[in-house]
């Protein structure tokens, strides 16, 4: 089996996909508004959970956020811990999110 995670922005669906195998292993669905990321929800299938997929979907989207000059409101509790964890991410939260 592939265990090559890859991750694609599906701008027409508004989330990042990540696949592993050809699998779609995990989402985490966002919105721009005013500049501002916002990032609802992330999951992971549960046969692919503990293998950093939900991670490599916070990084892409963070990373692509920096990229465009969006600030993120990280909704969801996930990405909120994530960035936690990675405070070089913290630039990017927007004031009051």
């Amino acid at each position: 089996m592939n265990d090559e995670v890859t991750v694609i922005d599906n701008k027409e669906r508004h989330r990042y996909e990540a696949r592993l195998g050809g699998e779609l292993a995990g989402v985490l669905t966002y919105t721009v508004e005013d500049g501002v990321a916002v990032l609802p929800h992330t999951g992971v299938e549960p046969r692919f959970e503990g293998r950093g997929i939900g991670g490599r979907l916070a990084k892409a989207a963070l990373d692509d956020a920096r990229e465009a000059g969006l600030k993120v409101a990280p909704w969801c509790p996930f990405i909120a811990a994530y960035i936690e964890k990675n405070p070089e991410y913290r630039d990017l939260v927007a004031p009051g999110a």
